[in-house]
């Protein structure tokens, strides 16, 4: 799952997370995102389905914390045979 600056594909990935199926037989990935953007990750082969609804802040709450609002969730079938 990549969670964006914002809804364009091309901006910049702000967090991540990794779920490997393949019980480590498949690629693994380091300490850093795996793509600079969502754009790269479909040049690469990925699938996409967009998430988040684009809801905007309630006026004066534009700073707090909450959920991550540009989620996407990208999937790749790979052989681990």
């Amino acid at each position: 799952m990549l969670w964006l600056a914002s809804p364009s594909l091309d901006s910049r990935v702000l967090g991540w997370s990794w779920f490997d199926g393949t019980a480590g037989a498949g690629p693994q990935l380091d300490g850093d995102p795996p793509y600079a953007t969502g754009l790269a990750a479909l040049v690469d082969g990925w699938r996409m389905l967009q998430m988040s609804p684009l809801i905007p802040p309630v006026p004066g709450h534009e700073r707090d914390t909450s959920f991550l609002k540009h989620e996407f969730v990208f999937e790749r079938i790979i052989d681990a045979g």
